[in-house]
């Protein structure tokens, strides 16, 4: 007893150095929980431009700890799947925070939408998933009005966007996603679905290389997951760039802790990259009212907003502020 008293002491003392509270503090980012900030508008309404908010490092096993801002891992991956400990794999409906595949000192957020098995039918403003399970799982789980019959399958029409009241279509720049990954296709750039003509799918047709497409479509593979925002056609995700592997999962969002409005105004009006995206013309519409938006009179009402603090998000949780009417 006298020993394990000595030893608390000790620990006590040793926390209250400055090696101690970096110790500490490092053993807190590399297993329990981390900071991030929301960069782009992929998850918008669910999640804002602006959002700091802590991850829990350990809801999908504890993952290989990396040098923060370095982002140098300081253990090898012993493994080979990213983590110390392997965990839970991300479930469908998830919000996960995870390595971007093209550049992995990049984190990015979004919303886990198939699992390995699954298969993706992409049309305007629609997401078809053919569960891995099969018909009779989809059948016993989703209402009849929500179900296709394409190819023999059954298939769940935007399955989480009646669960989720942050998901969404409204594309902000001059075109949807689907435009931008047909023209994708049709020019020749890499993307992760593949073009496909699907007979008794209500789509519109479009011609690419003289044959007709009306869906973009994607087998999920084993042990990786599809990334997609709840913005759905301001977002660049897994319909670009592949699914992820559970060696790039990190964690998931905990809960917010602070929230600021601080893009620009020619972010929010222009937007950057391909159509557009991170353009906010619904947000600034609310500052500006009835003034037009390409003017000096709202960009003056904008950057009175700026930097404004969103007090309604600060301390939320984040598996219960999904399920709610979006605030900003």
């Amino acid at each position: 007893m006298k020993k394990t008293k000595e030893f608390l002491l000790k620990l006590y003392h040793f926390s209250g150095t400055w090696t101690g509270t970096i110790v500490i503090v490092l053993f807190l980012i590399f297993f329990v929980a981390q900071s991030f900030v929301i960069p782009s508008g992929s998850m918008k309404r669910t999640l804002l431009i602006g959002d700091f908010l802590f991850a829990k490092k350990f809801s999908y096993g504890i993952p290989t700890p990396h040098l923060p801002w370095l982002e140098i891992p300081i253990v090898p991956d012993f493994d080979g799947d990213g983590h110390l400990f392997g965990g839970e794999r991300p479930k469908r409906e998830d919000i996960v925070i995870f390595r971007y595949p093209q550049n992995e000192k990049v984190h990015y957020v979004k919303r886990c939408v198939a699992v390995g098995g699954d298969e993706i039918l992409y049309v305007e403003n629609r997401l078809l998933i053919h569960f891995h399970e099969g018909d009779e799982y989809i059948k016993s789980n989703y209402p009849s009005n929500k179900i296709l019959k394409l190819n023999d399958k059954l298939w769940v029409v935007n399955p989480y966007q009646a669960k989720y009241p942050g998901i969404q279509y409204k594309p902000e720049g001059e075109s949807s996603i689907f435009e931008i990954l047909l023209n994708y296709v049709l020019y020749n750039k890499d993307i992760d679905m593949h073009p496909v003509f699907v007979h008794g799918l209500d789509a519109p047709a479009y011609k690419l290389e003289q044959k007709p497409v009306n869906a973009l479509y994607k087998k999920v593979e084993e042990d990786h997951f599809y990334m997609i925002g709840d913005n759905r056609d301001n977002s660049n995700d897994s319909r670009f760039w592949g699914s992820v592997p559970y060696r790039l999962v990190v964690g998931k969002p905990w809960a917010i802790y602070f929230s600021v409005e601080h893009r620009s105004y020619d972010e929010v009006l222009k937007g950057e990259g391909f159509g557009g995206i991170g353009r906010d013309h619904a947000r600034l519409g609310e500052v500006c009212g009835k003034i037009e938006l390409d003017s000096k009179e709202c960009e003056a009402l904008w950057n009175k907003e700026r930097f404004s603090i969103r007090w309604g998000r600060i301390g939320r949780n984040i598996d219960t502020l999904q399920f709610e009417k979006p605030i900003e």
